[in-house]
């Protein structure tokens, strides 16, 4: 599964179907350890929602179509929209692959149909290769200007990539196209990072109280960014408020709960985190948080032994495949469950060359510190500077690598 360096996330800009695949950027991948095989035929290997039959039923009626009609644009885009918005509403990242498979008549054609193409982005930023993702956004919006989605989603992908002055003029863009809690969402993601998160988060939250009306999954994804936001001036009470609120509207994003995990594991909360990811450990990332809340429980020494083995085999795999999705979450683990400060730094430093959130900077900061290499922070240090960037996690570990700052 694809491991999400992110998670999320990137607080993931979502308008209708780009909102949807989003979060998954940070926090969403395919490397698995050893597939389990069941001694017995009746053995229970997973409870499925009340839901699945019904959806699953809708998938197969999908699926079979596309079978007699592949190259149907119409019909494949319907099924990759689709388990895209079953896997987010499970946390499953294998639907993402299957959303690809979906549209393998076009995967690797440069002229596609736009729907395809606003697709294809998505998917191809889920997995870090964002300069494919912009292309396909450039020829897209070449043919549809007005198209909210692909702004929306082109300022993901520049916000991830720290080119904020493009995600600015992108939100802008927007702006003309999209309702006002979207384009509040994007603006605010941005000044997140930019030094003007104040008012940012004073603007999103006055919008979402007006923006009773906006889709359900616009809501969520600013109801998350202001608990963020919250959390990164150190309002603990306001973010936990916050944090719940979203999990209110759903509480199957991955994301959302990769986010909220982290702020319990801040606030020494384990116990808390357990309970949260118990039906998610198929996501790489929240097993990795779940492994994190264990190492701050006594008496969690076995488990915390299974977790980890199975966090090895998993970043492993990915390794072996070539695939680079994952290294923030692989720098943290083993910075924090393998103790390889060395090795944490190199993954921070090679993740940091790819993308640029809030949490790419601290866990790079967080093993710079480890390794009393100041001199190796530089990079970050320098863009923090730069950026304005704010946080109290961020301003401490500056202060930590250059006490004069």
């Amino acid at each position: 599964m694809h491991h999400h360096a992110t998670m999320r996330r990137q607080l993931v800009l979502r308008l209708a179907l780009a909102l949807l695949l989003q979060a998954w950027a940070a926090l969403t991948g395919t490397a698995r350890a050893t597939p389990y095989l069941p001694a017995h035929g009746d053995d229970v290997i997973e409870v499925l929602p009340r839901r699945a039959d019904a959806t699953q039923t809708e998938l197969r009626r999908l699926r079979l179509a596309l079978n007699a009609r592949p190259r149907d644009v119409a019909l494949a885009t319907a099924l990759a929209q689709r388990y895209i918005a079953v896997g987010r509403d499970a946390a499953d990242p294998r639907y993402l692959g299957y959303a690809q498979a979906a549209l393998a008549p076009w995967w690797r054609e440069a002229v596609a149909p736009p729907a395809v193409l606003l697709l294809r982005a998505t998917l191809l930023q889920s997995g870090h290769h964002f300069p494919a993702a912009l292309a396909d956004l450039e020829r897209l919006l070449a043919a549809e200007p007005a198209n909210a989605q692909a702004w929306l989603t082109r300022a993901t992908v520049q916000t991830v990539r720290g080119d904020y002055a493009g995600a600015t003029a992108s939100c802008a863009r927007l702006s003309a196209l999209a309702n006002e809690l979207a384009t509040a969402a994007c603006i605010a993601s941005v000044g997140a990072l930019t030094g003007r998160a104040q008012p940012s988060e004073q603007l999103l939250a006055l919008t979402l109280q007006r923006g009773a009306s906006a889709p359900p999954d616009q809501r969520l994804w600013a109801q998350t960014l202001l608990a963020e936001l919250a959390a990164q001036r150190g309002d603990v009470a306001m973010a936990d408020a916050r944090y719940r609120d979203a999990l209110a509207l759903n509480p199957h994003d991955a994301y959302l709960l990769g986010a909220y995990a982290d702020f319990l594991l801040d606030q020494g909360r384990p116990a808390d985190v357990l309970a949260l990811l118990k039906e998610y450990t198929r996501v790489d990332a929240l097993l990795l948080r779940r492994a994190l809340a264990l190492r701050q429980m006594p008496g969690a020494a076995a488990a915390l032994a299974t977790d980890v083995a199975a966090l090895a085999a998993r970043f492993s795999a990915a390794t072996e495949r070539g695939d680079t999705v994952h290294q923030r979450e692989q720098a943290r683990f083993a910075l924090y469950l393998q103790r390889d400060t060395a090795s944490a730094l190199a993954l921070a430093r090679q993740n940091w060359d790819v993308q640029k959130e809030a949490a790419d900077m601290r866990i790079y900061l967080e093993a710079a510190a480890q390794a009393h290499d100041a001199a190796a922070a530089r990079p970050v240090l320098d863009w923090i500077a730069r950026h304005r960037t704010e946080g109290a996690t961020l301003r401490a570990l500056v202060h930590q690598l250059n006490p004069g700052a």
